[in-house]
């Protein structure tokens, strides 16, 4: 029984640094990864992620409209209802390329705060995408195109409040999977000395 868990830990513990190992060759290290998410005071959310080099990325990124973008890597948002049914998933910037004409974004690198205009989701041009726009601090929008034109509806608002949060790097993960490993070795020892 001694041999059977240890041989478990063990494969647990390869596995899990084999993925951070795999994560981290992915995501060079320069590459910074944030989390965002806002609520709605109706209860509608939007939750993503965005990421850019901060090797080269200055401390105020702003980005806008289609094309290639200047620091940007990628952004991503979903929108959820207030029974947390999802309503979309949108890739806004991917590779370094907006997908928007109406894509807006601004971002203090020193602070790690969102600020001023931000137009992120829709922007293709089909009816019943979402868009979440507005001014971070004073109001903050998720909407619904109608027509394709000019028509939307709005589905909920906040007074502008959106908060950020950096992702852990995968040292850092690989650092708590070691812990945990060492608390599954430590409960195993525990347990074939009470046998």
């Amino acid at each position: 029984m001694k041999n059977i868990f240890s041989k478990i830990a063990a494969i647990a513990a390869t596995s899990a640094a084999f993925t951070v190992a795999v994560a981290a060759a992915n995501n060079p290290a320069q590459a910074i990864e944030l989390n965002f998410n806002w609520q709605g005071d109706a209860g509608y959310s939007a939750i993503g992620s965005f990421s850019y080099d901060e090797t080269t990325a200055p401390t105020i990124i702003s980005e806008s409209g289609s094309g290639a973008t200047n620091f940007l890597q990628s952004l991503n948002v979903s929108f959820l209802d207030p029974s947390n049914n999802p309503l979309g998933t949108y890739n806004t910037v991917t590779g370094g390329v907006s997908q928007s004409n109406f894509f807006a974004f601004n971002f203090d690198t020193s602070t790690q705060t969102l600020f001023g205009p931000l137009d992120i989701a829709g922007g293709t041009g089909i009816i019943g995408e979402y868009f979440f726009q507005g001014t971070v601090g004073d109001s903050l929008f998720l909407r619904q195109d109608i027509d394709q034109q000019s028509a939307f509806r709005t589905l909920d608002q906040n007074s502008g409040s959106i908060q950020v949060s950096k992702v852990p790097e995968p040292a850092s993960l690989l650092g708590l999977l070691a812990f945990a490993g060492l608390g599954v070795a430590s409960t195993l020892k525990k347990k074939q000395a009470s046998c």
